[in-house]
């Protein structure tokens, strides 16, 4: 079962993917995904019960600590994160639209896992800073005061951290606006 959520950054495309492999190694978790970002960074996240998260997390971020730039677990994630994480979510985009800006890749998983707790809402895509100069969104959908209650929610957890870039909540989006 997916209670946790652990991710690495590391600034070396080809130690991230060796620290991965590491992570992998170190216990019982799924990656969940393992890419490169701008600008030249690599990440990976996995997934699995906290303590194997925790070590697998720990194993890799210590690997190569020369080239480590962040790490994190989230213990009870929430479940609608493994869907936008992969913009797989199976909801059509409905109601107000949501969408948390942020510096990395690692604050928009916060940013996501903050905002679907905080709410009705649902997650549609957790974009993580490829082609955007290493930034990355959250993008969701529901109900007006859902929707604010819940991007309000994520810019106050990631206010205290400085990682914030701005947010938008789309009241009632023209029909013609995809995205």
């Amino acid at each position: 079962m997916k209670q946790a959520l652990g991710l690495i950054e590391y600034k070396s495309i080809a130690r991230g993917l060796a620290a991965a492999d590491a992570m992998l190694k170190a216990g019982h978790v799924e990656l969940i995904q393992a890419t490169v970002l701008c600008p030249g960074k690599f990440i990976a996240l996995v997934a699995g019960d906290v303590g194997a998260v925790q070590a697998a997390v720990e194993r890799g971020f210590n690997f190569d600590p020369t080239f480590a730039v962040d790490r994190f677990v989230l213990p009870n994630v929430h479940p609608a994160i493994f869907p936008a994480l992969t913009a797989t979510t199976p909801v059509e985009p409905r109601g107000a639209f949501g969408v948390v800006e942020t510096i990395d890749a690692a604050s928009a998983v916060v940013a996501g896992d903050t905002a679907a707790k905080a709410g009705n809402v649902e997650l549609l895509e957790i974009r993580l800073a490829r082609g955007m100069g290493g930034k990355a969104f959250v993008f969701l959908c529901g109900e007006l005061a859902a929707v604010e209650a819940a991007v309000r929610s994520a810019e106050n957890r990631l206010a205290e951290e400085g990682v914030l870039v701005a947010t938008a909540v789309i009241a009632s989006p023209h029909p013609d606006l995809t995205f």
